[in-house]
């Protein structure tokens, strides 16, 4: 238990951080930035909590939260809400929408300015546990509404009109907000989402009036109008909509977006389908959660994450991520029960789409890459045989998206823009320039000729109406394609096996370590350093062909913004065998995402029941290829995880994970040493409070490691029916 002093002065505090300061410049900041809060009389209502933390020598915390101001990332601030500049709170929201406005000024001098204000369903309870919640804390309590309400504030003191959401009970969804913004001609707007993130975190995003995210070097520019602010203009909300600064995006006008999701149709004659749909507690109720019973399917909700709740309590490890397999446990559940013919799962902001579908018999969580083969399959092949493909049909998809929706669109004669930085924002710029010039590099078309943009991580947009991903387009058309099946005796499943017999398999596997505070930050730059200078020549016997580093700018070009070199901060190796890793920290949490993939060209084994087995042949092989690459990509940083630590749940941290490699395991052997079959609850509590750092259920999180580990030790009868129990092994 950490100790807590009586008291504490400004002095002890100040040696307190330094104490943990990463670097002198660091350390200078975080003091600078912490006597502003201490002693500063706008931040009195804080300093109980402040000293409470003091007192218990949170050192780390005090430091991480005042090192820095939370960065202006890819087109605004998204973190852990709390105390401090580098957290989100009131005031890092209101300092960015006042660069927003200025930011605005300067692009549109002189006109009469609109935004569209959107917010999510989060609201900030500290599940984390890192305030003391018997001391006053302004945060606690505060919602995704009240910081949408503070900006809404700040435009109206700049005379800048605001369309935002009035009821507390109906909320904007992501895909909404793009619509909104170019459905009103507004000249930007704002999301007050985190979209998957812990429900202890929360963001500001800003749009631009196209109703995409902004790219290099627009978002630097807003960036630095945002770093400029020195005092922030607002008036009360309640002032605002009296005076008709605010308005509303009321139900007529999102009946406008409803609208233009069902036109997404292909084949409205394909509506006998049965859906399970659960919006994970989010805004997705709203939009799929409407659009697929308005589209004449029969849809059933899982009640217990129907409710907005941003605290995500239904949710398993309150993940509210598609594409974590776990998070989609109810509506797999619901699916299997009521005979559906696919589940169907949003995220917070309803931009991500997952799917579960029957497939040999067993239901199973679809990756995004296979969501978006089914789409590009279903797109092109019914809209053929309906004789109403565009001449020029074009299709868009990120670099670490799966190469097979490249063969599908050349196998039938689809334009491809296939090699986009990741986000879903230049996707909508490749849209702007379609729709604005006419072409895109050497595709050519207008926004008629649009079937498909999609990214690896469950993002799917069919509409051009739109510019960010949207869940609801998707789900109409997978909902339709379900119906079609049915009426065939077939399954989705089914389906997307014969994709892959036609065109072939994409076996592609997608790994994350996620960081931890300041020193976690500088290890993704030190990661990325020696993945620069020395990238593993040889991965499980398969050469080095070619490494392409965006960064090169003989290659790629200059920098346009830092933002662009941020953006550009993605390696891509080339082996033997056709076999692809790409590399990149995440743009919008402290983590390395890695992306392994190796395509296969159809073979006549995989006729009749010899797919499955040549899958799994596949998928395990490229999946041995990931942990190679992983092990040797942290070798050069001085990092030996060793392969129990790297089966553990993409969760787990990873100072989690050298503390399950280098201390857990042994504690564990220890632990089992004379225990008997009695001893399994007092097992089970040690190990419940021993990985309580790692997250909720963390006995789930470690158990692939776990089993791992005894795999090739001598195990009593005993202590390995111990281990089953504990860990729900097989």
């Amino acid at each position: 238990m950490t100790p807590v002093a009586d008291s504490m002065t400004l002095a002890d505090v100040t040696a307190g951080v330094r104490s943990v300061a990463a670097h002198t410049s660091s350390y200078e900041a975080a003091i600078r930035n912490l006597t502003a809060w201490w002693t500063g009389g706008r931040y009195a209502d804080f300093r109980p909590q402040l000293e409470s933390l003091a007192r218990r020598r949170q050192w780390a915390l005090l430091f991480d939260s005042f090192y820095r101001t939370i960065p202006f990332g890819t087109g605004g601030r998204r973190g852990p809400v709390g105390i401090g500049p580098n957290r989100l709170n009131h005031e890092t929201v209101t300092t960015s929408v006042q660069g927003h406005v200025h930011y605005l000024r300067r692009r549109y001098p002189g006109v009469a300015l609109r935004v569209v204000v959107a917010y999510d369903v989060r609201i900030f309870r500290d599940l984390r546990g890192l305030y003391d919640a018997a001391v006053p804390n302004p945060l606690v309590g505060v919602r995704s509404r009240d910081f949408a309400r503070l900006a809404a504030a700040v435009y109206a003191a700049h005379a800048v009109e605001v369309y935002t959401v009035q009821t507390d009970d109906v909320f904007m969804a992501t895909p909404e907000l793009s619509f909104a913004i170019r459905h009103l001609r507004a000249h930007g707007g704002l999301n007050i989402s985190a979209s998957h993130n812990h429900p202890d975190d929360n963001g500001a995003k800003f749009y631009m009036a196209s109703g995409g995210q902004p790219i290099p070097p627009d978002d630097e520019d807003l960036a630095r109008a945002v770093e400029a602010v020195m005092e922030v203009s607002s008036v009360p909300f309640e002032d605002a909509v009296r005076s008709g600064q605010v308005r509303w995006w009321d139900a007529s006008l999102h009946e406008r977006y409803i609208a233009a999701s069902l036109n997404s149709s292909i084949d409205r004659g394909a509506r006998q389908a049965r859906i399970a749909y659960t919006p994970l507690h989010g805004t997705g109720r709203y939009t799929v959660g409407e659009v697929l019973p308005r589209a004449g399917f029969d849809v059933w909700f899982v009640e217990r994450q129907m409710p907005p709740d941003g605290t995500f309590p239904e949710v398993k490890f309150r993940v509210p991520n598609p594409e974590v397999p776990e998070s989609m446990e109810l509506v797999t559940e619901l699916a299997r029960q009521c005979g559906a013919d696919a589940g169907f799962a949003t995220d917070p902001d309803a931009d991500r789409l997952g799917v579960v579908a029957p497939a040999a018999g067993e239901w199973r969580s679809l990756t995004g890459n296979e969501i978006a083969v089914l789409l590009a399959a279903y797109i092109i092949e019914a809209r053929r045989e309906q004789g109403t493909l565009p001449a020029r049909p074009i299709m868009i998809k990120t670099a670490v998206t799966t190469e097979l929706l490249t063969r599908i669109a050349r196998a039938n004669g689809v334009q491809m823009v296939g090699d986009l930085l990741v986000g879903f924002k230049y996707v909508g710029h490749v849209l702007d320039a379609i729709e604005r010039d006419g072409s895109y590099g050497e595709v050519s078309g207008t926004p008629a000729d649009f079937l498909l943009a999609a990214e690896e991580s469950n993002g799917v947009l069919v509409s051009p109406e739109l510019r960010d991903k949207d869940a609801a387009g998707g789900a109409v058309l997978l909902a339709e394609l379900c119906a079609r099946l049915r009426r065939g005796g077939r399954t989705l499943g089914a389906f997307l096996i014969d994709v892959y017999r036609r065109y072939g398999y994409a076996a592609n596997i997608g790994q994350s370590l996620v960081m931890e505070g300041v020193a976690g930050l500088e290890l993704v730059g030190r990661i990325m350093n020696e993945l620069r200078r020395h990238p593993p020549q040889a991965i499980d016997g398969r050469r080095l062909l070619r490494a392409t580093d965006h960064w090169d700018e003989h290659t790629f070009g200059a920098f346009c913004s830092e933002t662009d070199r941020s953006a550009r901060n993605f390696i891509r190796l080339a082996y033997d065998d056709g076999l692809v890793v790409s590399v990149r920290p995440s743009g919008t949490e402290p983590k390395i995402k890695i992306y392994v993939e190796r395509l296969f060209d159809p073979l006549p084994r995989w006729a009749g029941d010899g797919f499955a087995a040549a899958r799994c042949e596949m998928d395990g092989a490229v999946g041995e290829v990931a942990l190679v690459f992983i092990e040797q990509m942290l070798l050069p940083v001085g990092i030996v995880l060793g392969r129990p630590a790297l089966l553990l749940s993409p969760l787990v941290s990873l100072d989690n994970r050298l503390d399950f490699a280098q201390r857990f395991l042994s504690e564990l052997e220890r632990q089992l040493r004379g225990a008997g079959v009695d001893d399994a609850a007092r097992l089970t509590t040690w190990v419940d409070d021993r990985l309580r750092p790692y997250g909720a259920d963390p006995r789930f999180l470690v158990a692939a490691g776990v089993a791992e580990h005894f795999r090739s030790r001598s195990l009593s009868s005993v202590h390995a029916q111990l281990l089953r129990r504990i860990f729900s092994l097989a």
